[in-house]
């Protein structure tokens, strides 16, 4: 029994070890990014003169609910509007999305929305259908995809297309995302702080380091010629934007990220919602790192092997393990309470105190990093640094950052399902508020 628990014990240190690294690495990343971000400031003017035509595409499936402020925040973008075209997808709604829609229009007659209609025949097949009909009809040399709930900045397209100047290997850049609804409630507070995390962290933290980005699913701009050449999006997939990355990648391109580009979305207020939300997601991600695996072996760049593993160390390695580390740390809590009221009392004697005394180390250890990522990303974020955001990020870990456990968990039987018994998988739309 003795060799069993330190071999689990070994793995589940090495782990965490492993992540607590990256993470760090990924925090002084992201600290220059932001600092050189705030060194070279942009200049949206520069490239006025040839700025390329964009078609803006919103894919919307019973949104009656925000389609008219995302409509309104897109005509009012800082952009030529010779060079933009909007397509709006109202896809297979049973309510009044499309009233909305035609709300707008009536209000901008000088403007051209183009909408195409789907019903259950021809739509209702989830987002990368919906895409792929859109851009059957697009005539923009780059591709703006929002969310139906999206809310750009003024400035967020020449944002994103300016950065793609840099550097003809930029296929795709991507821009950060904002919950519009934060201090709704503890759940969307912890949403907030986690998008912080990602946007403020993670993204900056890769693409300073390794100039290695993904395509969220709002919020980004990708070369339409580079976007017919891949097929369009998957409609197998149900995280569509991160297979299409992988798909640019492999194809030589990078996917650049642009920080001050800047959308508001709106986040689950249930946790129902949110469940079957991130449940989606972690499906999702499961048929892109499975799909993707091969490539490990293959010669293609070196980003995307890393970009394989960071999924595969998220989705399985990480969880396990730190799920392993959960147990043995209750478990610790469970042998001193023992030893408390009963110091005879020795159920567990093969577990040795060195053993003990490490795991508890190990976890301590990542809480303060998770802390740490946190707060940094808070401070480099107007606004995000408060006295309530560090409480609520001390707490999260044990609260909100555990259910993703059980997500992954849910959303990896339900993949496997999928594939034992052939069934097609199931696009989840988000509960609007």
């Amino acid at each position: 029994m003795l060799n069993i628990y330190t071999i689990i014990f070994v793995l589940s240190v090495l782990s965490i070890w492993s992540s607590v690294l990256i993470n760090i690495i990924l925090v002084f990343g992201a600290i220059g990014y932001v600092s050189n971000e705030r060194r070279n400031k942009v200049d949206l003017n520069k490239y006025d003169d040839r700025l390329p035509s964009v078609t803006i595409m919103i894919p919307a499936h019973n949104e009656g609910m925000v389609i008219k402020d995302t409509l309104e925040r897109v005509l009012n973008l800082n952009y030529p509007r010779r060079l933009i075209q909007i397509i709006v997808i109202n896809d297979n709604s049973s309510d009044n999305t499309g009233e909305e829609i035609g709300k707008v229009k009536a209000n901008n007659h000088g403007r051209s929305i183009k909408v195409i209609t789907t019903n259950e025949i021809t739509g209702g097949k989830g987002k990368a259908n919906a895409l792929n009909l859109a851009l059957g009809q697009a005539l923009g040399e780059w591709v703006f995809v929002l969310d139906a709930d999206a809310a750009p900045e003024a400035n967020t397209l020449k944002f994103l297309i300016t950065k793609s100047f840099e550097d003809k290997r930029y296929g795709a850049v991507f821009g950060r995302n904002k919950a519009r609804n934060r201090n709704r409630n503890f759940l969307t507070k912890c949403i907030n702080l986690e998008l912080v995390a990602s946007q403020r962290i993670l993204n900056p933290g890769k693409w300073h380091i390794f100039k290695l980005g993904q395509i969220p699913g709002t919020n980004f701009i990708i070369n339409r010629t580079i976007l017919e050449q891949l097929g369009g999006w998957d409609p197998r997939a149900i995280t569509e934007d991160t297979d299409l990355g992988f798909s640019l990648m492999k194809k030589g391109y990078l996917i650049a990220y642009e920080s001050r580009a800047e959308a508001y979305q709106q986040e689950p207020e249930k946790l129902s919602v949110y469940i079957k939300q991130r449940t989606r997601w972690a499906k999702g991600n499961f048929y892109v790192v499975f799909k993707n695996l091969p490539d490990l072996f293959s010669s293609l760049d070196w980003r995307i092997k890393f970009d394989i593993v960071l999924y595969w160390l998220t989705y399985v390695w990480f969880l396990l393990f730190i799920l392993v580390s959960d147990i043995i740390f209750l478990m610790n809590i469970g042998i001193f309470i023992t030893r408390f009221i009963n110091p005879n009392l020795d159920i567990l004697n093969y577990m040795n105190l060195g053993i003990n005394f490490n795991s508890t180390l190990s976890f301590i250890l990542m809480y303060i990093i998770f802390v740490l990522q946190m707060n940094v990303g808070l401070a480099s974020d107007k606004g995000q640094s408060t006295f309530e955001n560090f409480l609520i990020s001390c707490v999260s870990y044990f609260t909100y950052s555990q259910l993703f456990i059980w997500i992954a968990l849910r959303a990896a039987y339900s993949y496997i399902g999928d594939v034992i018994y052939k069934r097609d998988a199931k696009w989840y739309k988000t509960e609007r508020f």
